[in-house]
């Protein structure tokens, strides 16, 4: 059974990822931040007794099935919001976003000079702008297995398919990502 320290020092340590995950499947920054909010209270909630190494595989799948209940829910509000658009006037209502005003320090950039961070920062942009492009199997084979670190069996029984079918998402994500970025000039 894992302590309260050791689950939330795991919330602390893949909050970064997931949003990024979820960013990348949901294009939409407010979505992505509920969705991770949404799968860390699940976790929180519902397997706060599990032993801490199962919280990887668990947190993924609970974020993958939110992000799923998000494209669902969009789906339905898309449709009554186009049925009901000619009954309501403009929405003037702003939401402000905690993340915009979110700073983060990299202990890391230090060490570089500032034409370093930018060639960094820039490469980083492209990369997930790359990412974001991906087929949705694709990119989410990707960000398991190569963000997250789970292996391939573990990333099989999260999105809830065959090993080879992760190994063939993985390939593609891969082969896309090196011609684009090859085509850019990048070597990595």
């Amino acid at each position: 059974m894992a302590s309260r320290e050791e689950l939330s020092g795991f919330l602390a340590a893949v909050e970064r990822r997931a949003f990024k995950q979820a960013v990348f499947a949901l294009r939409d920054d407010e979505s992505a931040l509920d969705a991770v909010q949404d799968a860390m209270m699940k976790l929180a909630e519902k397997y706060a007794d599990r032993p801490a190494e199962e919280f990887p595989m668990l947190f993924q799948r609970i974020l993958q099935n939110v992000i799923r209940d998000a494209f669902r829910r969009r789906k339905v509000r898309s449709t009554w919001t186009t049925l009901l658009s000619a009954f309501s006037g403009p929405d003037d209502d702003e939401d402000h976003d905690p993340l915009e005003s979110m700073v983060v320090e990299d202990s890391s950039d230090f060490a570089r000079t500032p034409p370093q961070n930018l060639e960094q920062s820039e490469i980083m942009a492209l990369i997930e702008r790359e990412i974001a492009r991906l087929p949705a199997r694709q990119r989410e084979a990707f960000l398991m297995r190569y963000w997250e670190e789970l292996d391939i069996a573990e990333t099989a029984r999260v999105m809830g398919c065959s090993e080879g079918s992760v190994k063939t998402h993985c390939s593609r994500a891969t082969h896309t990502l090196a011609a684009a970025l090859e085509l850019r000039g990048i070597t990595l």
